[in-house]
């Protein structure tokens, strides 16, 4: 039998264990897909954007992947990057992802324009966009996601640091989420208008996911396109707007996130239901019947963050959501969502897409491999 002084120290060991779980967590950089878009989402993300310095070329582009697919690794391993200059900042990885993209700037200094998809290009003007250069495009994206906001700033320092030889930085959007361990884990996410945000939304082992989401010939076999929009929400004139109004223009209550059909957030709504009075109980103009296609073709599988930066003046907040879409084809898939809440969606009254990027997400890679080497 153990002594009151080895169980003292076992439960030292395993108080310890629990203490530190999250910052243990590790997510495999290697693999047929890049990590960070079928992981659930962490707590902390971090999206940039970087631009070419404009005397590099497909060799640049080469080196350039290979040494940040190296210590992307090395970094969600939990382990310091070649040359770390604080090592002991990476030993807490916390489910660190690294996941790179391409934009069309990218693909054309390889040469490689063969197998290309027609969708890589900024997409359509939308009516209600209110875009600013300083949040738009890029030719490589980093997307960084960690359940430490620590783990998150040295990863980003690491590989830009890597990279400052063959790009500079154009914008970089940081988001969040609840913290882990606030809720149930594959809760739905809460932005900051209080709404439950991402509930219909494929998900990674359901039969339709692989369609709707990896694209399947040429060098982005097993990658996917990604559209990432900033979305300024106008929370100071949200106060203003009592619950039955915010639940109508969503289409779904707040507190349960039900359809104004239903009673659970998962329940199928009911788009023929009336009103005694006649009238649709979930509106035409709601959130929720605009972002409902009929053709289960037009589906994306998303990722929310909130981003909350200081406001200026007499703003009360500078808030809003960093919409990040995964679809095997963008054209096809995303635009036509957009195309509906830009022609009628009540939230349009509280929300401005304030930037728009899109970037193809190129197959993960085996170990001593590299992202993008399907294309360089």
């Amino acid at each position: 039998m153990l002594g009151a002084a080895e169980r003292d120290a076992e439960l030292r060991a395993a108080e310890a264990a629990a203490e530190t779980a999250v910052g243990d967590a590790v997510v495999p950089f290697h693999g047929e897909h890049q990590a960070g878009i079928e992981t659930p989402p962490q707590t902390h993300a971090l999206f940039i954007a970087l631009d070419l310095r404009p005397e590099l070329d497909a060799d640049g582009v080469r080196r350039m992947l290979r040494v940040l697919s190296d210590d992307a690794a090395r970094l969600t391993r939990g382990e310091p990057a070649l040359a770390d200059t604080e090592p002991e900042l990476a030993g807490s990885p916390a489910r660190l992802t690294a996941t790179f993209g391409f934009g069309p700037g990218l693909v054309a200094r390889t040469g490689r324009t063969a197998g290309t998809p027609e969708w890589l290009r900024p997409l359509p003007a939308f009516g209600i966009d209110r875009l600013r250069p300083e949040w738009c495009d890029g030719e490589l994206l980093l997307q960084l996601g960690s359940d430490d906001p620590v783990t998150l700033a040295h990863a980003a320092r690491m590989l830009l640091k890597d990279s400052r030889s063959f790009a500079t930085v154009r914008w970089s959007q940081r988001g969040f989420r609840r913290a882990a361990g606030a809720e149930a884990a594959g809760s739905t996410m809460r932005n900051l208008f209080g709404q439950l945000d991402g509930t219909v939304n494929p998900r990674p082992g359901d039969a339709d996911f692989d369609r709707l989401v990896w694209c399947r010939e040429g060098w982005l076999a097993g990658g996917t396109g990604f559209v990432l929009r900033r979305i300024a929400m106008d929370l100071d004139e949200w106060d203003r707007v009592d619950r039955p109004g915010r639940e109508q223009s969503v289409g779904r209550r707040l507190d349960t996130g039900a359809p104004l059909t239903g009673e659970r957030e998962h329940d199928e709504p009911d788009f023929e239901a009336t009103t005694a009075a006649g009238f649709p109980v979930i509106g035409e103009f709601s959130h929720l019947r605009r972002a409902r296609s009929d053709d289960p073709r037009e589906r994306i599988f998303r990722r929310g963050y909130n981003y909350d930066e200081a406001p200026l003046g007499a703003s009360v907040s500078d808030a809003g959501l960093l919409f990040a879409s995964y679809q095997a084809d963008v054209d096809r898939q995303f635009v036509p969502l957009q195309r509906r809440l830009d022609e009628l969606d009540l939230l349009n009254r509280w929300t401005t897409p304030i930037g728009s990027a899109v970037f193809a997400l190129p197959p993960g890679c085996d170990e001593g491999g590299y992202v993008g080497e399907t294309l360089v």
